[in-house]
């Protein structure tokens, strides 16, 4: 009963996952991760992990751990940087796709067959902006300003418009993003993801 609803579980997830034998046969895919390969899961199930992601160059070491770590029974999580055409396999050759492989060790611990549970992460699966994220390059400018702190007469001043000018654009914003305040703005502005959380001075994102 468990499995069933497991597999039905694992059957609706956008992310493309597979289960795999220890030595890299995968047993159990789910249509997402099929998808990447243009085949039914009956199809993908069978083949070699490897035979369908080409490890990068930098991967050795890790699969040279990840082996040690099934030797050893560890349960520990490994990344792989790996490769695959972009048609899957009706692809021609040449363009390629690029992402990760997280392979993890699960169930219970077996000196012979351990499962391994294998999620793919595509480095272009970049989540969709939400349509409220979309600001134009002026708002964007008024909005890292004012999160790295600048008055407004200051940030009229850096964009060319007056103190009123820029008062119009953040009360646009904060009744577009429904903020009651500056703070409030900044923080939806983050998290929509319109300035980069890693940048300092405050900047858009690109």
């Amino acid at each position: 009963m468990w499995r069933n609803y497991f597999l039905m579980l694992l059957d609706r997830l956008p992310t493309p996952v597979a289960i795999c034998r220890a030595d890299g046969t995968i047993t159990v895919v789910n249509p997402a991760m099929a998808a990447e390969w243009g085949m039914p899961p009956g199809r993908v199930r069978g083949h070699h992990l490897l035979d369908l992601f080409r490890p990068a160059d930098s991967a050795a070491g890790q699969l040279g751990r990840l082996a040690e770590a099934l030797r050893l029974n560890r349960r520990s999580r490994y990344t792989i940087p790996v490769r695959w055409p972009a048609g899957g396999a009706d692809g021609d050759g040449g363009a390629e796709r690029r992402g990760e492989l997280v392979v993890e060790p699960v169930g219970e611990p077996s000196p012979t067959h351990p499962a391994l549970l294998t999620v793919l992460r595509p480095a272009d699966d970049a989540p969709a902006r939400p349509p409220e994220a979309e600001v134009g390059p002026l708002e964007a400018r008024i909005l890292a300003l004012v999160a790295a702190g600048a008055t407004t007469a200051a940030v009229g001043k850096a964009v060319g418009l007056t103190p009123d000018g820029v008062n119009y654009h953040l009360g646009r914003l904060s009744r577009r993003w429904r903020v009651r305040n500056r703070t409030a703005l900044v923080a939806r502005a983050y998290v929509l993801g319109v300035l980069d959380p890693a940048s300092w001075p405050p900047a858009p994102r690109a």
